[in-house]
């Protein structure tokens, strides 16, 4: 007890001097504070500020309104209908972007609509000076989320030894460089057989109305005709199919949308391509 208590007057006013001299050394250091809005810090890269739109990368699938805990995304919009690209082919429906609006008095920023999306609409932009004097006002419509489009950085480089996005690299080469053979080979057969494609056309009328004596004449024809024309029709049917990917595979990266969007459109003009071709041919 003894030795406890000396220790304690020798000691007594130690932690008191420490933390004293504390406060004097920041007392006469340089302040750090930044005087805003007079002066504006530097932000960190890619810092997250507020979310924006890309309106043309959107395509109302509704993910960011349903995964959002607050539920304060509004979407709403209609559908249209494209003209037909050809004769016999049906009228595509699309959707078509009336409202996007989020409203930042709800939202707790915690970027799950960046995450979910699936086509890369959103984004997250370091701007944060949207300070309102009235609540009401801090629900902002698609045309100030795409004003703050233009402040988001590109991203950031890959690191040494990392592989580029598959999806992007698979992208171009199959309407490119495959396509393009076929196109090419398939094209003499076309032009070549015009004589082969009216016996097509005058055997189908003998076999609409079939007489007693005229089948025996007309059935060597057609046995001769039929051999040729189905690879030729098919043959066509298919680079008219792979030329139209490739041409809306084209269009959709001019306009400057996702690599995945446009080989998406691509793979589905394809479709339509070949079941508009091969659909008169095969009934």
């Amino acid at each position: 007890m003894a030795d406890e208590s000396n220790l304690k007057k020798r000691t007594f006013g130690t932690g008191l001097l420490k933390g004293l001299g504390i406060t004097m050394r920041h007392m006469v250091s340089h302040a750090v504070t930044v005087q805003y809005p007079d002066e504006i810090a530097p932000l960190p890269v890619r810092s997250r500020g507020v979310i924006a739109l890309k309106e043309e990368n959107c395509t109302m699938c509704m993910l960011c309104a349903r995964e959002c805990p607050d539920w304060c995304i509004y979407i709403e919009g209609h559908k249209e209908r494209r003209q037909p690209k050809g004769e016999g082919k049906r009228a595509k429906a699309y959707n078509v972007l009336d409202r996007f609006a989020i409203d930042y008095a709800l939202c707790m920023y915690c970027g799950i609509c960046v995450e979910v999306c699936p086509y890369d609409a959103l984004f997250w932009s370091p701007e944060f000076e949207y300070a309102e004097g009235d609540i009401t006002r801090l629900t902002h419509e698609k045309e100030k989320l795409e004003e703050w489009m233009y402040t988001v950085l590109p991203p950031a480089p890959l690191d040494e030894g990392a592989r580029a996005p598959e999806l992007k690299a698979a992208a171009a080469p199959p309407a490119a460089a495959a396509p393009a053979p076929p196109a090419e080979t398939v094209a003499p057969a076309a032009s070549a057989p015009p004589a082969a494609a009216p016996p097509a056309e005058t055997a189908a009328p003998p076999a609409e109305a079939p007489a007693a004596a005229p089948p025996a004449e007309t059935a060597a024809p057609a046995a001769e005709a039929p051999a040729a024309a189905p690879k030729k029709s098919a043959a066509a049917s298919d680079a008219d199919a792979v030329e139209a990917r490739r041409r809306v595979y084209e269009e959709e990266m001019a306009k400057g949308s996702d690599p995945r969007v446009a080989e998406g459109r691509a793979k589905a003009a394809e479709m339509r391509a070949r079941k508009g071709t091969r659909g008169p041919g095969g009934s």
